[in-house]
Formats: structure tokens, sequence, C-alpha cells
């Protein structure tokens, strides 16, 4: 039968063994088989008929049933590919869960031994150790055995290494003849004589090559014979230092000093018009002469004369000033008290006061870069309400920007600290302010109250708009309400620091502020004491202000650690 294109296939079925006509089983397959088949698929159908009828068919047929042979072969192998596969994972589960169980019994059994061995309480180990490290164990009988007595191991050792009778001793003992010492004095002696001999050497007149017969030899070729020119130089010495020899260096040395006694002598003689004593003496004669005319008075025409009618002359005009602004002042001064009176007296006296209040704030304010509004005639936060005089916003450069504080100003006997405690509370809800800052007049504060005082973020202090010596009081209380403000804002842990510095500061400034309040009262009433009191009130003015420069540094250095980069 001729080959077709399937015969070119590689045979699934074929085996390694070199019979390719018997099967594994035994059967036998022979080279050619005839078959008669139905066919009824319609594809099958379909495709027979596209081939003409005979070979072409025939071989077509052969094809497809190779083919078909060949795929059944592949299904067959895949099907045992997935049983393999289940299987696999089947045993892989099994055995999984075989370990799982061998590792938890083997936990167990672990846990147990560990806990028989090692446990503190009842463990074998721990019995074995304390068997061995008790007072009378087998561990300190060993160590004893090995390092106590005479005849114990480490005893022996010893007495080995470094006893009586060991080498080592032998080398160090001084009475034997081999030993160390002895042969280190033998070599010490030895070198010592030989660097003897060769000092001596060095220093003897007999041996050519020596240092000291070198040293002789060379001052006697430089110098000659010391003895024999001796006594030439001497009388050449000699020779100088006398005054009979006109040329020598002693008659030459008194004709220059004779010299120059005549050549001073001449320079500073008045009989010589020409010496220098003489100049010297012309020049400042003309010199006071000069001076006498230029500054006397008598003469009209000299300077002093003249700057002395000019400076006249500008103290007449000052004094006319003057007396010019004396009397423009005392005018203003009246005009002042005489509209400081009618104030008094008018209905409006409590409003002049807040307004006088709100200026002295809005200064200040306006001065370190807040933002000042004077407040007193309108609406807050609360309805109808016009509590709080003045409010301050604290600048954008200011580490708590945007705090407010308000300000609220009485010249009214009708309030006391309680009052004004309960006034200033309303205030800061009204104008929705986070400190407070109450101002008595001093013409109508209570007759017992401190002239400041601080209760948490409310400030009450005293102010005399006609006193500057109160100010300070103002001023204070002002920069203590921008402190508070600054720690209401939560400042970071690192500016905390500053903060115990600030609560220092203000509690300085409120107990000098009632030692400024006991000193005047003292003043007032014991004249004999003046001295004392004016010099107590210095130290404690001198306090204030710097405890208040101390507030106000602190408060800059919080604003500039907090601005900003850039």
């Amino acid at each position: 039968m001729p080959l077709s294109a399937a015969d070119l296939l590689p045979n699934p079925f074929a085996e390694d063994s070199a019979d390719d006509t018997t099967l594994d089983d035994g059967a036998y397959v022979p080279e050619e088989l005839l078959l008669t088949l139905t066919v009824r698929d319609r594809d099958v159908l379909t495709a027979l008929c596209h081939r003409s009828v005979g070979r072409e068919r025939d071989q077509f047929a052969l094809d497809a049933l190779r083919i078909g042979v060949v795929a059944m072969k592949h299904v067959h192998n895949r099907i045992d590919v997935d049983l393999v596969r289940s299987e696999s994972q089947r045993m892989l589960g099994d055995l999984q869960q075989a370990l799982a169980t061998h590792a938890e019994q083997a936990q167990q059994r672990v846990s147990t031994a560990i806990k028989e061995y090692l446990d503190p309480t009842s463990g074998r180990f721990q019995e074995r150790l304390q068997s061995l490290l008790k007072p009378d164990g087998d561990l300190p009988r060993a160590i004893m055995q090995l390092i106590h007595g005479d005849e114990s191991h480490l005893a022996r050792t010893l007495d080995q290494r470094i006893g009586r009778d060991s080498t080592l001793m032998k080398l160090l003992d001084p009475e034997q003849a081999q030993g160390l010492l002895a042969k280190l004095r033998g070599a010490v002696d030895g070198e010592l004589a030989k660097q003897s001999k060769l000092l001596l050497d060095e220093f003897s007149l007999n041996n050519e090559n020596s240092a000291l017969r070198r040293v002789v030899s060379e001052l006697t070729a430089k110098h000659g014979d010391l003895s024999k020119d001796l006594q030439g130089k001497i009388d050449e010495v000699i020779k100088e230092f006398s005054l009979d020899k006109p040329d020598s260096a002693l008659n030459k040395l008194v004709g220059n000093v004779e010299r120059a006694q005549r050549t001073i002598s001449s320079e500073f003689s008045l009989d010589n018009e020409q010496s220098a004593l003489s100049r010297l003496k012309s020049m400042l004669t003309d010199t006071q002469g000069a001076i006498n005319k230029n500054l006397t008075l008598d003469d009209e025409a000299s300077p002093l004369a003249r700057l002395k009618r000019e400076l006249l002359e500008l103290l007449g005009r000052a004094d006319e000033k003057n007396k010019s602004f004396q009397e423009e002042v005392k005018i203003a001064l009246a005009k002042m008290v005489s509209v400081r009176e009618e104030a008094d007296r008018s209905t409006r006296h409590g409003a002049t006061f807040e307004e006088v209040v709100c200026e002295f704030v809005t200064r200040e304010a306006q001065r370190i870069g807040d933002v000042p509004t004077a407040t007193g005639a309108t609406t807050g936060l609360i309805k109808n309400c016009k509590v709080g005089d003045c409010v301050i916003e604290l600048g954008p450069d200011s580490p708590a920007s945007g705090a407010k504080i308000v300000i609220e100003a009485k010249e009214s006997m009708s309030y006391n600290l309680a009052a004004a405690r309960e006034e200033l509370d309303q205030a800061r809800k009204n104008r929705g302010a986070q400190i407070g800052v109450f101002v008595f007049s001093k013409k109508c504060a209570p007759a017992e109250q401190e002239p400041f005082l601080r209760f948490g973020d409310d400030l009450v202090v005293v102010w005399d708009a006609e006193d500057p010596h109160t100010d300070a009081f103002l001023k204070a209380a002002l920069v203590t309400a921008r402190a508070l403000a600054f720690r209401t804002a939560k400042q970071s842990d690192a500016q905390a620091a500053d903060f115990v510095a600030i609560d220092r500061a203000i509690l300085q400034i409120e107990k000098s502020a009632g030692n400024l309040c006991e000193i005047k009262k003292s003043a007032e009433t014991i004249r004999s004491s003046s001295e004392k009191i004016i010099k107590r009130v210095e130290i404690d003015q001198t306090v204030f202000e710097k405890q208040l420069a101390t507030l106000r540094e602190k408060l800059d250095e919080l604003r500039s650690e907090t601005l900003p980069a850039g």
C-alpha cells in the first residue's frame, strides 16, 4: 500500500521496542486491515463528497482517520494528566495536614520537654544547676579540690613554676653565679669599663687622636704661642688709652666730647641771637602778643569781643522767644483748664474720659502695628449692647494675629471692682475679644483699689489722664494683655519656656504696682521720711520699667519666631 500524508505524522502508539507488530498486551498487529464503514455524520459526508471518488477520497478518509486516532490518543493522555494532578493535590493536602498535625504534636512535646527541664520552680535543669552551685555542690567541691590546700593542683603548679626550687627563682637568685642578676651585673660592669676607657682616651694628651689634643693643636695654630704674644697685646691696649699719644682712642673721645659741649652751650645761650633758645624765645613772644590781641575785650575789633556781642544778641532773641512761648503756653493751659473744668461740670464727663483712654490706646497700638477701633458708639454681638469702648486687633505680624483685646473705661463712682469685672465680662462677649482691660479713672476709683490687678484674662488698672506717672500702669496693662493673647493662641512647645519669663514679668509688674501705690500713700502722709520714700519710688519705678522692657522683648521674640521665613 502506498504511503500517504498521514503516514508522515508521528505515531503516538509507537513504542521504544524494536518489534512494531506487537502491542504491550501481546496482541498481533497486521500490516493492513480492511474496513467497511457507513458514514452518517453530515460534516464528514460533506468533506468526503468534495473529493473525487476513488483514490483521492480513500486517501482523504485514511488521513482523517489517522488524525482522529492521534487526537483521541492526546485526549486520553490529557485525562491521565488531570487524574495525576487531582491525585497529587489530594496527596499534598493529606501531607500538609499530616505535617501540621506532626508540627503541633512536636511543639507540644518540645514545650513539655522544655518545661520539664527549664521550669524555674520544678525543672530538672534548675535542680541540676542548684545541685552544682550550692555551697556543698559538685562545682564548689571540684573547684576547692583544684585550688585549696598545699596539695591542690594550683599549689603544685605555682610551686613548680615560681617556687623556691623553680627555674625562675634560680635565675633571680643574686647568689647564683649563673643567675640573671649576676649576668646583668657583669654586662653592666663591662660596658661601664669600656665607656670609661673611651672617655679617658678622648681627654688624654698622650693620644694623638684625642679630642683634647686636637683642640690644643687648633688653638696653637690660630693664635700662636699665648705666653709670648700676651705682653705685646697688653702694650697695644695701654697705648690706645694714653693721653700722651695724639691719635689714641682716648684723645679722640675727649676731643669729640669737648666739641659737643661747645655746640650745646652755643645753642642754649641767650647772648647768641642765632641760637635755638633765642629763636624759641622770640617765637613765644610773638605768639603771646597775638593771643593777647585776639582774646582781649578792650579792643572792640577783637574776635572775642565780636563773639561776646553775637552771644548777647542770640541770648536776647532766645529770651524774647521764651517769653512769647511762655505766654502762649499759659494761654493754652488756661484754655485746657477751662475745658477740663467745663467737662467735669458737664453731663459728657464720662464720655470725655473714654475718648482720652481710646486716644491713648490708639497711639500705643499703632506704634507696635496693631489695629485699634473705637467702638463705644456702636452695638456689638449682643443685641442693642454698646459695652466695650475700644477694641484692639493684633496685627498680621503678631504670633496671635487676629486676637482681640477690649478696653472698657469708666469715670463713675457707681463702679466697684465686682461691677467692673461683670462689665468687662460682658464687654468681651459683646466684642468677641479674648482679653479685657478695665480702666478706672483716678478721680472715681474705689478708695482701696490697687493700681494694677489681674484676674485670669481680665486686667484692671487705675489711670489719671493728667498724671504722666500713671501712664506706666496703662501701658503695662496693654503689654500684659498682648502677652495673654499670645498664650491663648496655643504657641508651640519650643516657646513654652518664653511664657515662663512672661508670667514672671507679669507677676513682678503686679508687685511693683502695689509697691508704688503703697509708697505714694506713705509719701502723702509721712513728710519726714520723704527722701527714703522717693528713693524707694525710684527703685520700684526702675524695676517696673525693666519688667516692661523684658515683657516687650519676649513678645518681640515670640513674634519673630512665629513669623514665616521670607
